[in-house]
């Protein structure tokens, strides 16, 4: 109500400035008014003459004096003389602005404003989302909205991760439907929402699960998540040698900085396989050697890889500006779950290459890619 009156007052407001200078009359004619007075003088001055009261020389002076003033009042008089205003011209300019002014203003407000939005209660204003609010606040809020819009699929996919963080896995899966539902199909919602389903389910690579892994593979043939989690149902299944064929593929067609390049190298550890030539897990074994470690007992295929990050650590121990081997090393201790010995062999890397600033930074990169702190 109060908005509206303040309106109300604006427009009137308008309305006054437009009409205030049609209703004043013209100033008064001043200048006419003197003009007559000296006049007059000039003819007393005549009878003053006439009648001895004062001589022919301040006569003389006065008169001058009295036509300047004449002549000054004179033109002041043309210049400030009002214009006639036409009296049907300020009658059509004041319908206007009473009628005219409204009018427009009102049909610009319902073209541009929102004359049918609702109140906004001070009440609503303090639940709006806050940064600050703790997390399961603001899920909360997300939540009533999407009851009250359950289509809107950007909700429903900003809401479904957060969910799983939280642990609340049965409501992340009904999220990633509805946002599969709602905002399309794509690789990473199929493997988010398989993921979810593995967390209620206690970390077990269920049916249903396995499904929506291959859903997303079906999406994206290369999508990480998914393929490393089938490879986690081939192992859960007992099918270690299937599990390793999936996970030495990924390793094979990802790049060297890959952030999951560890966790699949443990994984094919785990499982006895041997990771793909080139991988940047432990070193890479020479084609011979890979066709040697098949048929290798898990125990010897072991020793030999533990053969091969010692033999890379004596060299480095030599020629410490090799980065990548450096990186290599590291990451091969962590794989084999010597973390003790990739923390030592982090600290040798960086002395190797304090003096050189160019390999420094390469090597603190690449050990953020790790999860270390570069």
């Amino acid at each position: 109500m109060t908005l509206w009156f303040v309106f109300a007052l604006m427009t009137v407001a308008a309305i006054f400035a437009v009409l205030w200078p049609l209703s004043r009359r013209g100033r008064a004619d001043t200048g006419g008014s003197e003009v007559v007075v000296y006049r007059d003088q000039l003819a007393e001055i005549d009878r003053d003459m006439a009648a001895g009261i004062i001589g022919a020389a301040e006569a003389d002076a006065a008169r001058i004096e009295i036509s300047r003033r004449l002549l000054a009042a004179a033109d002041q008089s043309e210049h400030e003389a009002p214009v006639p205003g036409s009296l049907r011209l300020r009658r059509t300019a004041a319908i206007v602005a009473l009628v005219g002014l409204p009018v427009i203003a009102s049909g610009f407000y319902l073209a541009l404003g929102s004359p049918r939005l609702g109140d906004f209660p001070l009440a609503e204003r303090s639940r709006v989302a806050d940064a600050n609010q703790p997390l399961t606040n603001l899920v909360a809020q997300v939540e009533a909205h999407l009851e009250k819009n359950p289509t809107d699929g950007r909700g429903w996919t900003v809401l479904a991760p957060v969910l799983s963080r939280l642990g609340r896995y049965d409501d992340a899966v009904r999220a990633y439907r509805n946002a599969i539902t709602y905002a399309g199909d794509s690789a990473d919602r199929r493997a988010d929402l398989g993921e979810a389903l593995m967390g209620s389910a206690g970390g077990v690579v269920t049916a249903d699960a396995k499904a929506e892994f291959e859903r997303s593979v079906a999406l994206n043939a290369d999508d990480a998540k998914a393929n490393y989690f089938l490879g986690l149902a081939a192992e859960q299944d007992g099918r270690k040698a299937d599990a390793a064929a999936i996970w030495q593929k990924m390793m094979a067609k990802a790049p060297s900085d890959a952030p999951w390049r560890p966790l699949v190298q443990a994984a094919l550890v785990r499982v006895g396989g041997v990771s793909a030539p080139g991988g940047a897990g432990a070193p890479a074994l020479p084609d011979g050697a890979v066709a040697a470690a098949k048929d290798m007992s898990e125990a010897d295929r072991g020793t030999m890889i533990q053969g091969m990050v010692d033999r890379l650590a004596t060299r480095l121990k030599t020629n410490g500006d090799d980065v990548e081997g450096w990186l290599r090393l590291v990451r091969a201790y962590l794989v084999m779950g010597q973390r003790d010995k990739a923390m030592s062999a982090l600290a040798d890397a960086r002395q190797a290459v304090a003096n050189d600033a160019d390999r420094l930074r390469q090597l603190n990169e690449g050990l953020k890619s790790l999860g270390l702190d570069g």
